[in-house]
């Protein structure tokens, strides 16, 4: 059977697979209203098989070195991917979590195609589709790829065409600099290298400081995993955050989420004012020309979250701060490079790099920017979409991803079972954040006296544009129990 050859990056994540932390992406999309399995299927296998990596298993071939290799599935069945399966009892948003927990925790059968997907009646009233994808097949902007092709912009309509290449372009994002004309006109390997060696001096100077402290978050992993995710936010109150303090959306978002990880951590004996706490970050250096396509383009950074800051402004300005540095630093490009070079090797390099960076942090962050506009699943409006990132190596306990949609941005956590058992805490952490922050915001705009300046409305002055916006599609509920890349 014809093999196709697997890019370095790919096979780096391919590799990343751990007995215990598997690096597969999950996304579960939810909708008030039921949906009709048959319609789902009937999209999946015209839309979905459009894209070869859902039709391609893996094998791992060549001499004197097996690498892996993409090879078309003899005889494919996609009732051996789509499943169709109603929620337990009570129904509800608990129950739904612990579902996508138990699945979570499930290793894909590397004897098919890597990717599941589960259509999930009776869940308060509406359905959920659940989809786990292995992270060699796509990264998070290319799965959004996946989102355009599979959903529509309206009851019938025909999907959103899938973004094409722009054209080559020399340099991309952060790959701007001195050596960006040079890479372009180099193979993949002599790019790799020389990418490597212009980020060299960032890179070495990331990897000799010190490792992240013993913390809950670090750990023996269980087999098993636990999911939660936070209620929704609104951009327009990220924006109005972010406007007082001169912040960017990800800022806010980021300073939220770390103190939601302070009071967890304290929660759990950590000496918060004296700890060390990293985020490796996924910074997207997708190129033009590979717009629309599926695969993994993205360097890693490390972020010092600000956990030893109190008070929620400083953690806010700390945190801008880091992260308006990493924006201005060639280590994404670098590790980028590190990565691809690593994935034409043995997998026991991987390996070596793997906990070398996972000593460095305690948890990785992920963001996502999705549809703006309301999508449809086999005619039925979508509610929220939401996603979790993997967090693979041997180190790393933790993944905190955030993924915007029509307006809102939802944050959701994955742990091991054993290191994080209860993810939700720091969901609802991060909502109480976040509420404290836009509450100050509110005051000081009802104590500022009327200007014709772009001062922050008050949450009353909002509230007609969100009951509007609810008005259009109301937002789900989130359950009691219970990111940001640069």
């Amino acid at each position: 059977m014809k093999t196709y050859p697997m890019s370095a990056a790919d096979a780096s994540w391919f590799h990343n697979d751990g007995p215990a932390n598997l690096a597969i992406v999950m996304g579960v999309v939810l909708t008030k209203k039921p949906v009709d399995f048959d319609r789902v299927r009937q999209i999946y296998g015209e839309r979905l098989m459009g894209f070869d990596r859902f039709r391609q298993r893996v094998v791992e071939t060549g001499f004197p070195l097996a690498t892996p290799h993409w090879q078309d599935m003899p005889h494919f069945d996609i009732d051996q991917h789509l499943h169709h399966i109603a929620l337990p009892a009570p129904h509800d948003e608990a129950a739904l979590a612990r579902l996508v927990s138990d699945l979570a925790s499930m290793p894909l059968d590397h004897a098919l195609p890597l990717w599941q997907a589960y259509v999930v009646d009776e869940v308060e009233g509406g359905s959920a589709l659940i989809t786990r994808c292995h992270h060699c097949m796509a990264d998070g902007t290319a799965m959004m790829t996946v989102t355009q092709r599979l959903f529509d912009p309206a009851p019938g309509a025909q999907p959103l065409p899938a973004p094409r290449a722009r054209g080559a372009r020399i340099g991309n994002g952060a790959g701007q600099g001195l050596f960006a004309p040079a890479l372009n006109l180099l193979g993949g390997a002599a790019r790799d290298a020389l990418a490597l060696a212009g980020g060299a001096g960032m890179l070495v100077g990331e990897l000799l400081r010190a490792d992240d402290p013993p913390s809950p978050l670090k750990g023996d992993f269980a087999l098993g995993k636990q999911v939660a995710w936070s209620k929704p936010v609104a951009i327009h109150d990220i924006k109005a955050i972010g406007q007082r303090h001169d912040a960017k959306v990800n800022d806010v978002l980021v300073a939220a989420m770390t103190g939601a990880l302070r009071s967890y951590l304290s929660g759990r004996g950590v000496d918060v004012n004296h700890t060390t706490v990293r985020a490796l970050v996924p910074v997207d250096l997708r190129p033009p020309e590979r717009f629309g396509q599926l695969g993994n383009e993205f360097g890693l950074v490390l972020l010092d979250l600000a956990v030893t800051q109190a008070r929620a402004d400083r953690r806010l300005a700390l945190t801008k701060a880091r992260m308006d540095a990493l924006k201005r630093s060639p280590e994404p490009l670098a590790t980028k490079a590190l990565l691809s070079l690593l994935g034409r090797g043995p997998k026991l390099l991987e390996d070596f790099s793997n906990n070398l960076f996972g000593r460095k942090a305690s948890v990785v962050m992920t963001n996502v920017v999705g549809p703006h506009e309301v999508l449809y699943l086999a005619g039925v409006a979508i509610d929220r979409i939401l996603a979790w990132a993997p967090h693979p190596g041997r180190q790393l306990g933790m993944a905190v991803s955030i993924l915007s949609y029509r307006g809102m941005a939802s944050l959701t956590v994955i742990g091991d079972a054993h290191l994080v058992p209860d993810p939700g805490v720091i969901t609802d952490g991060f909502n109480r954040e976040f509420q404290k922050m836009l509450k100050r915001v509110d005051a000081a705009a009802a104590k500022a006296p009327a200007t014709k300046g772009k001062a922050p409305q008050p949450a009353a002055t909002r509230a007609p544009a969100k009951q509007a916006a609810a008005k259009k599609l109301p937002s789900r509920k989130a359950p009691a129990l219970r990111r940001p890349a640069a």
